[in-house]
């Protein structure tokens, strides 16, 4: 790719025109190398661009990358961050968890509908990499997970965990049958019943998940008791406790 069709990668229209997207960062790097070593691809089609600096690091890396030295405006006009690392990958949008539909036997399935906030999406993943054996399902309309916010705020997470996007509520009804989502009216998320559903559904920050789309999936109510001094968990701590309850009961 040339370095001015690079630069457009910030901008989702052009990261799905060219099917690469951005990682910045010599954490996340570090990430992306070590989540190759349990994919089937092989580290290929990804341009790693470094300052000066950063030329002996990239040498040190066991696996080498196609390598490409900036100068520090150029490196600026590439990083969305007032103090560039130094340090970018252009990294294939192929390149990731194996997307494909099947989960493997005790994978859940976790589905967002609508959400907006890049750091939401970004702590959803990283929690749910911590805890391991989830599926990220995303509904249209919601923040683009390739997004450089949302790569940044999953610490390097988005490498581990399976994300499909662009489903609707209605496509999920031919793929499972048992639904969970949360409300303040539902069954403690403490009850063993809880761990017994193929999909666990979450809705837009401001507007939950539709209430029509609710009842026509027939989907069953949870609440996480609290003190009820607020009204509200955030979305990021609430997907977070109840990944955290769901892999005690893969223990039990």
């Amino acid at each position: 790719m040339k370095f001015d069709d690079v630069k457009k990668l910030h901008q989702k229209k052009y990261r799905e025109q060219f099917g690469y997207y951005l990682v910045e960062g010599e954490h996340l790097v570090l990430e992306l190398l070590k989540a190759s070593q349990s994919l089937s691809k092989q580290l290929v089609n990804i341009t790693l661009f470094i300052t000066e600096t950063h030329q002996q690091w990239a040498k040190s890396l066991e696996v080498p990358l196609n390598t490409v030295v900036l100068s520090a405006k150029q490196m600026g006009q590439l990083s969305d961050t007032k103090s560039p690392q130094g340090i970018i990958a252009c990294v294939p949008l192929s390149y990731a968890v194996d997307n494909s539909v099947g989960a493997p036997e005790k994978q859940r399935c976790v589905y967002l509908h609508e959400v907006q906030d890049p750091g939401n999406l970004g702590t959803i993943l990283r929690s749910l990499a911590w805890f391991g054996n989830f599926r990220l399902l995303l509904s249209s309309n919601s923040v683009d997970p390739f997004n450089a916010k949302v790569v940044r705020a999953s610490m390097g997470a988005i490498f581990h965990v399976p994300i499909e996007q662009g489903l609707a509520l209605d496509d999920l009804q031919a793929r499972f049958t048992k639904f969970a989502y949360l409300d303040m009216q539902g069954l403690s998320i403490e009850s063993a019943s809880f761990a017994e559903y193929e999909c666990y559904l979450f809705g837009n920050e401001a507007r939950g998940v539709p209430r029509e789309a609710l009842a026509k999936c027939r989907a069953d109510a949870f609440t996480i008791e609290g003190s009820a001094i607020i009204d509200s968990l955030n979305l990021a701590s609430a997907v977070s406790i109840c990944a955290y309850q769901l892999s005690q009961s893969l223990k039990r």
